[in-house]
């Protein structure tokens, strides 16, 4: 039986503009078709800060200058998916095309439940939207009222909720198409976020993160792997310091205690390490790789990446 991988990919596999995501995109096919080649079966999740905080803006903007409705953030969230999809959907179908392999590719829409009484929403964490400086922060916090926070010393970032995933309305569907051989590039930027109604469910604003909508897509899949592609080769203690130091394999317990010393940062790798502990520790045999998008495939051999175990 092939092994399921589910895939996260970062933001430096999607870029920060439309045209740079498309150049990108077509470098991250060539893993993805990589991986199906070698015998994976392939689901893939997206982040979506960058491209979901652009939207947003836009439809802000064009509400303020023209007659246009305010677009709710959900919504937002909900566009993004279709355009990622759109973009990593027509790349992985040119790079199958190009490889003579008959296989298909597609993107499906997700929403994910959520708890409407999550204490994230009282407590915005997740930076969506490009990097500013302290004084570009300070002015749009002042005028728009958002909450601004210093994102991995790359920069300030805006910041909204973002809850714990409770339930991936759409997963059966994303089962069966997995089950059928297909690419499947699902839970786009965590998911469409949304809550209990009286009349089914409705959407909220928040941006679940990926990472940890992706630890629950791969649990529920019972995937044998939760790869998960970022910015870096490996995770590091004390990074970006003069005692920065790889981390090559981590338990539950060590990744646990790291986190007690706040060694990764809110909303860039502490994310990533929890979403790796929530799979490992309700799926037993799974195994989470962290690593960077050029290094997916030796990670997969042992060769490269941070491995964390259950114990």
């Amino acid at each position: 039986m092939k092994k399921k991988v589910v895939i996260a990919l970062g933001g430096n596999a999607l870029g920060n503009t439309p045209s740079e995501q498309l150049k990108l995109v077509k470098i991250t096919a060539k893993t993805i078709v990589n991986l199906v080649q070698d015998g994976y079966r392939v689901i893939v999740t997206h982040g979506n800060g960058p491209q979901v905080g652009m939207i947003n803006l836009a439809m802000e903007s064009a509400s303020e200058t023209i007659d246009t409705p305010e677009m709710p953030f959900a919504e937002c969230g909900a566009m993004s998916q279709g355009y990622i999809g759109y973009h990593l959907q027509q790349s992985v179908q040119e790079e199958l095309l190009k490889r003579n392999m008959r296989k298909h590719c597609l993107t499906v829409i997700s929403q994910v439940l959520v708890d409407k009484k999550d204490k994230a929403f009282q407590h915005p964490t997740k930076p969506i939207g490009s990097f500013y400086t302290k004084k570009e922060a300070d002015q749009i916090a002042k005028e728009k009222g958002y909450v601004m926070v210093e994102d991995a010393k790359r920069g300030y970032r805006r910041v909204v909720p973002s809850p714990q995933p409770v339930k991936i309305l759409e997963l059966s569907m994303i089962e069966d198409l997995m089950d059928d051989g297909n690419i499947v590039i699902a839970c786009g930027g965590g998911g469409v976020p949304v809550v209990k109604h009286y009349k089914g469910y409705k959407g909220i604003d928040a941006v679940i993160d990926k990472d940890k909508t992706s630890a629950r897509l791969a649990v529920d899949l019972k995937a044998d792997i939760l790869l998960i592609l970022t910015a870096v080769d490996k995770v590091y203690l004390h990074y970006k310091e003069e005692n920065e130091e790889a981390i090559d394999i981590m338990n539950v317990k060590e990744a646990k205690e790291y986190i007690e010393e706040k060694q990764f940062a809110e909303g860039s790798m502490l994310p990533k390490v929890e979403a790796c502990i929530d799979f490992v520790t309700h799926h037993r045999g799974g195994q989470a790789i962290i690593t960077s998008l050029k290094k997916a495939e030796e990670a997969l051999l042992g060769k490269t990446g941070t491995i964390i175990v259950r114990r």
